[in-house]
């Protein structure tokens, strides 16, 4: 008897553990939009990672634009990089959609998508990092934005792996060691 009760408590504990890390909602059902104020459709991109990248046109961190382009291009066939401009942190990407994707195709010829700009944090944080730096949404961990070029590594089944600070560069084996299985 008492081992019956030992192995109902085992499975009673499993239970809320493997509960508390599932997502609550999908990523794939978040709606934003690109720069140009089209719709994009997460679920596009089941079977690949995608790496949310908040982006800003003037922060000491811009020039990670280049590394990030060069991991897409390296990557592309499993990874989608989603740049997410955000005008939170220090004012630092004060430009409108025209000027933000003028800037980073010039400057750093970028090719993956960008979504229009969005709050990242605070009462008016979008979906999309509410989800990203929720436990509770995402099954993984909680988390806060602390600056522009913050990244969110989405594995291709949609589940949160890991979050990386501004410091860390986009082509760092933290992140590619995942793209590279």
């Amino acid at each position: 008897m008492k081992k019956l009760f030992i192995i109902c408590l085992m499975i009673n504990f499993f239970n809320k553990t493997r509960a508390q890390n599932t997502p609550t909602e999908s990523i794939y059902d978040i709606q934003i939009n690109s720069l140009a104020g089209e719709p994009i459709n997460l679920a596009d991109y089941k079977g690949k990672y995608i790496l949310f990248v908040n982006v800003a046109s003037k922060c000491g961190f811009t020039g990670q634009y280049a590394d990030l382009q060069k991991l897409y291009d390296e990557y592309q066939d499993n990874l989608m990089i989603i740049g997410v401009p955000c005008n939170q942190f220090g004012g630092q990407e004060p430009g409108s959609a025209n000027e933000i994707q003028t800037f980073c195709e010039k400057n750093y010829g970028v090719s993956f998508l960008m979504t229009e700009k969005i709050d990242v944090k605070g009462d008016n944080q979008h979906p999309l990092y509410k989800w990203l730096t929720s436990k509770e949404l995402n099954g993984n961990s909680n988390s806060s934005v602390k600056w522009n070029f913050q990244k969110y590594l989405v594995d291709e089944n949609g589940n949160l792996l890991d979050y990386y600070f501004s410091v860390t560069n986009p082509t760092s084996a933290k992140i590619t060691k995942h793209l590279n299985k």
